[in-house]
């Protein structure tokens, strides 16, 4: 009886807070299936967005059965259910608990849920796939074809390249006429993340006039542009480069040969050298990890995306160098996970791109960081050249073989990287970057510990600094950052090839 009246008591309360009619957002959901697209209605209480029990039964044909003695619903669905309470942040699944970022809520004579109801606990009794995309403001049901379409300024220049990439890897038609390039994507329809400007010798990047078309808007200055593509990692690559037009601009045509994998040579590049040809480059954080946070806004997460997009363009082009990112999206990957893509790569280099903070908005300046082994890390990197294997290999000759941890692969890369992070630091110096007094640093860093190659961390600037931030949003500071750390790329390659320096 007691727990009956707890019950009932905690529905009333909630009832009470939320008696308030909610507002709906600024941009409604849209659910795209098989038989087209509609609007679905949401509304807004208490900064949680809330779908009503009774639309998701006319949409998904589910039954919706209220216990008013528990205070909460029964949800069915060919056999499967989903029960909820009122005053619980968690709902059973056929079974299986999943949490529920809000209770569902009694307002009126209509039950509400959260949004997140939809994948968390419809999705999987569901016979169809159910997805939301809720930045994007999406309801995806069934088989439908909704790419994400991301588009981004790598290098301003003139000259200017723009990349534009579909995951999953999609067709498309591009035809460019009248100073624009259109794509036109083969799709149901298009998740579109797309940058709120353009850049150098492209004015805008925006949704097309048409369905399922991205259109190019170049300036007037622009000649005609060359476009090339590849397929890599389940992603298509759009590869859209404009020269100044002008009596030297050469002849171009819309339909460029197609782009080789990721990372390697296009166009009249130089020769890459043979005894160093890859770097990797880790842009920290990302997906629900967006890592440092400004008070204006800015996300960790999305700016080492971004310098590591323009640090790779300037050493595909400049240097004809395979460039990998350890991820090219927005998605969370654990520090070994890094270091093993730079492994799995055969990384000459590894570069982890990070955004400092502080409780103190004081603090200001980027700082560098290589493997500072402790005890057991040192004794790993003795034991190593102690235990090295020599091996006969075929057509005479020998290799040798070291053999040590696979968490400790960095160990006998320390003097290297420690060369790497002070060529760092002094090519950010050069580019007027502001250093912080700690300037290189060693640290016990995880995602450097397993590294087998020279590597080195590097915080760019402080986003907690209100007015570092306000440089990091410009394109010049971004610039001078990928600038500084390909000028210690460039020294370092001559560095490890025993080149005198340029």
């Amino acid at each position: 009886m007691l727990v009956a009246l707890l019950l009932i008591a905690g529905s009333s309360i909630a009832s009470y807070r939320l008696q308030a009619q909610g507002t709906p957002p600024p941009t409604p959901l849209t659910m795209i299936s098989r038989d087209g697209r509609r609007t679905v209605p949401t509304t807004l209480q208490s900064g949680q967005e809330l779908i009503a029990l009774d639309d998701l039964a006319t949409l998904f044909q589910i039954t919706v059965r209220e216990d008013q003695l528990a205070g909460g619903v029964t949800v069915s669905y060919k056999g499967r259910t989903i029960v909820a309470s009122a005053d619980q942040t968690i709902a059973s699944v056929n079974g299986r608990v999943v949490s529920l970022p809000s209770p569902i809520l009694h307002v009126g004579r209509r039950w509400l849920v959260p949004v997140e109801f939809l994948s968390r606990a419809l999705a999987p009794i569901y016979d169809q796939r159910i997805e939301l995309r809720r930045p994007q403001r999406l309801l995806l049901v069934g088989d439908v074809r909704v790419p994400r379409v991301t588009a981004r300024i790598d290098m301003p220049g003139p000259p200017t390249r723009a990349t534009i990439d579909i995951s999953p890897a999609s067709n498309f038609v591009t035809t460019t006429e009248n100073g624009r390039v259109l794509l036109r994507i083969d799709a149901d329809a298009l998740d579109l993340m797309l940058p709120q400007a353009g850049g150098g010798l492209i004015d805008q990047i925006r949704a097309g006039d048409q369905p399922l078309t991205v259109t190019v808007v170049l300036n007037a200055a622009a000649a005609t542009p060359r476009v090339s593509q590849s397929t890599a990692d389940a992603m298509t690559h759009i590869v859209i480069d404009v020269q100044a037009s002008g009596p030297q601009a050469p002849a171009e045509t819309t339909t460029a040969p197609a782009r080789p994998a990721p990372g390697g040579p296009e166009g009249p590049l130089p020769a890459p050298h043979v005894g160093f040809q890859t770097v990797v480059i880790d842009p920290g954080h990302g997906g629900d990890d967006i890592g440092a946070k400004g008070a204006g806004g800015l996300q960790e997460k999305i700016v080492t995306l971004d310098i590591a997009h323009r640090l790779r363009a300037l050493l595909e082009m400049r240097l004809g160098l395979r460039v990998v990112l350890t991820r090219d999206d927005d998605r969370a990957l654990p520090p070994d996970a890094r270091a093993a893509v730079a492994n799995n790569s055969k990384a000459d280099l590894f570069l982890s791109l990070h955004v400092n903070a502080s409780l103190s908005p004081a603090m200001a300046g980027a700082e560098v960081y290589h493997l500072q082994l402790d005890p057991e890390g040192e004794r790993a990197r003795r034991e190593a050249e102690a235990d090295a294997v020599t091996l006969p290999v075929l057509g005479g000759g020998s290799r040798r073989l070291d053999v040590i941890r696979w968490d400790m692969a960095q160990a006998r890369h320390v003097s290297e990287s420690a060369a790497l992070a002070s060529m760092i630091a002094e090519e950010l110096g050069r580019q007027q970057v502001m250093l912080s007094p700690r300037g290189v640093q060693q640290a016990p860093m995880r995602v450097l510990e397993g590294a087998d190659t020279p590597a080195a961390l590097i915080e760019l600037f402080y986003a907690t600094n209100a007015n570092q931030e306000m440089a990091a949003g410009s394109e010049g500071f971004r610039n001078s950052l990928a600038q500084a750390l390909f000028d210690a790329v460039v020294r370092f390659r001559a560095h490890a090839e025993g080149q005198p320096p340029r």
